[in-house]
């Protein structure tokens, strides 16, 4: 049972990159576009250059599309779990100690669920795998011509 497991992690955290990316972009569009209701519920945006509403909406879209597609994954989930730590301990943990009591469960967990794509990278259906496949190939095929020095 185990082994079954192990085997279909790749997958299943491919899933959980591609959930947590597009879910992460789409409230950068909120902020920016103001598609699904807007910021305030009546279509508003983020007024552009406002610190730190716009920021934050900026890496969350870009954010959320890189890791959504799988391309330079660790970058930039530690570029985002870093955003919603500031989020969570700038803007709700002042209202009150438990993220339940300051509405800042969404924060608290795209900040630990990033976090964790830092360590464990794209997982399967990455576009990640597709480049690190192609250069470590390239690699190989340069070491086996290049002339070793005596």
């Amino acid at each position: 049972m185990t082994g079954r497991l192990n085997s279909a992690q790749p997958y299943v955290l491919g899933l959980f990159r591609i959930v947590v990316g597009l879910l992460f972009a789409c409230h950068g569009a909120v902020a920016l576009f103001g598609v699904l209701g807007g910021v305030d519920g009546n279509g508003g945006t983020a007024e552009t250059g406002a610190w730190p509403n716009w920021y934050a909406a900026v890496i969350e879209l870009v954010g959320g599309g890189l890791v959504l597609l799988g391309l330079g994954t660790r970058g930039a989930a530690f570029i985002s779990s870093g955003a919603m730590a500031y989020a969570y301990f700038k803007v709700h943990q002042p209202e009150a100690l438990w993220p339940i009591q300051n509405n800042g469960e969404g924060a608290a967990m795209y900040c630990w669920a990033m976090f964790l794509l830092v360590f464990t990278g794209s997982g399967a259906f990455g576009l990640d795998r597709l480049f690190s496949k192609g250069s470590s190939a390239d690699r190989a095929r340069t070491a086996d011509t290049t002339p070793v020095a005596a």
